[in-house]
């Protein structure tokens, strides 16, 4: 009988992901620097490949330093509907190799390999065999990290990037965790850090020094305590393959702050028409509707509202999310961001009517998403969305 892996933990991130969704398309792409995000005043970096990182940009900088910093930056606006659709196929992989799959973003996900054990030597050739079909498969560069625990394989994956895998066995655990930044462990923010800083704290292994009576005082009891065991490597949380998702949503600051009932009017169209194709292409339906505003005053306000029955339809989206933003923002009042998302999410399948909505409604959706999976989504949408002989086009604004 083979004995079990002490190391069955694979946390599996791919590489600078949005960039690379966006390689499989582009060829020319490659071996640039390139990020993924808006071009608006407002607009930060989603994603930044690796030879952009080589000029200090990374995700989440405002797009302007961003330029600043390098000169020859090629920038690509987002698409999402594309990064989940080369999500699906990754994870349909990793679900190949194990149905202990815990998804925790659209690029990454922990795996419990350890009823593998009969049918690979070592999780470090399981982990090469995902990468090796990742590779093959969907053309994408992966990278992986293998521990006893969550904290630490995660840990190795960064360390491992990019393309590729890093093995911490138990017996090195203890060092190569307490090597890393304080920074590196979960529940270690900037706040957080600041108070650990006036301790003289500069790695995990400094705060696995300090008494837990320490930490508890300095940070609050449960926070303190969290530390304490993490620091010294004791994590027992377990993959928990991944529910079922339980909300999808579409949001847009803009470049400028929305004024007007027509003009935001228009926005919400435009989102809950993405919405809609994101339900389709993803094959979900949800019986509550929520919308988020924020004003430019940075007040953010959310507002929801939940129907008998589960819908699909753009239509019945917009009709209840309209209702919901006249409410928050009522007459003339800018708004820097909307939002709209549906959930409590069921499978639906678009062959059967949602439930009281009208035939002609139902069809014709289904036929114009049947359009935009075969020619793209901007093959066919809403006429309101269509720029007349005195309308500006709509792919001046950023995406959120």
């Amino acid at each position: 009988m083979a004995e079990a892996f002490s190391e069955p933990i694979v946390h599996v991130d791919m590489d600078a992901f949005f960039v690379e969704a966006e390689r499989l398309r582009d060829s020319g792409l490659r071996g640039i620097p390139v990020v993924v995000g808006g071009r608006g005043d407002r607009a930060v970096v989603a994603a930044a490949s690796y030879e952009a990182r080589a000029f200090g940009i990374r995700s989440a900088m405002p797009m302007s330093v961003a330029r600043r910093r390098c000169a020859d930056l090629t920038i690509v606006p987002g698409d999402h509907a594309w990064y989940r659709e080369v999500s699906t196929r990754v994870f349909g992989i990793l679900r190949d190799t194990t149905p202990l799959v815990e998804g925790i973003s659209i690029d990454e996900a922990f795996l419990d390999v350890g009823g593998l054990r009969h049918h690979a030597d070592s999780p470090v050739e399981i982990a090469e065999r995902i990468r090796g079909r990742i590779r093959d498969e969907v053309g994408l560069p992966s990278s992986a990290g293998i521990a006893s625990v969550k904290l630490l394989a995660k840990m190795a994956s960064e360390a491992a990037k990019p393309d590729g895998v890093l093995h911490v066995p138990v017996d090195e655990q203890l060092a190569f965790l307490h090597s890393r930044s304080a920074r590196a462990l979960w529940g270690v923010g900037e706040a957080t850090f600041a108070k650990l800083d006036r301790l003289g704290v500069e790695t995990i292994g400094d705060i696995a020094a300090l008494p837990e009576r320490t930490l508890t005082r300095l940070l609050g009891p449960s926070l303190g305590r969290h530390l304490h065991l993490l620091s010294r490597g004791i994590d027992d949380r377990v993959v928990e393959p991944e529910s079922e998702a339980k909300s999808v949503s579409v949001e847009e600051t803009f470049a400028t702050d929305v004024v007007g009932g027509p003009a935001l009017d228009t926005e919400l169209l435009r989102l809950v028409d993405t919405l809609g194709y994101r339900l389709h292409r993803a094959g979900l339906a949800g019986r509550t509707i929520q919308v988020k505003v924020r004003f430019p005053d940075f007040t953010t306000v959310q507002r929801s509202h939940t129907l008998g029955h589960a819908t699909h339809l753009s239509a019945e989206i917009l009709g209840e999310a309209r209702a919901l933003v006249a409410a928050v923002v009522g007459e003339g009042r800018p708004v820097r961001l909307l939002g709209v998302g549906l959930q409590g999410l069921v499978a639906t399948d678009e062959r059967q009517l949602s439930f009281g909505a009208p035939a002609t409604r139902d069809h014709l959706e289904a036929a114009v998403h049947r359009v935009r999976d075969r020619f793209g989504p901007s093959a066919v949408g809403p006429a309101g969305l269509r720029p007349g002989p005195e309308q500006p086009s709509p792919g001046s604004k950023e995406e959120g």
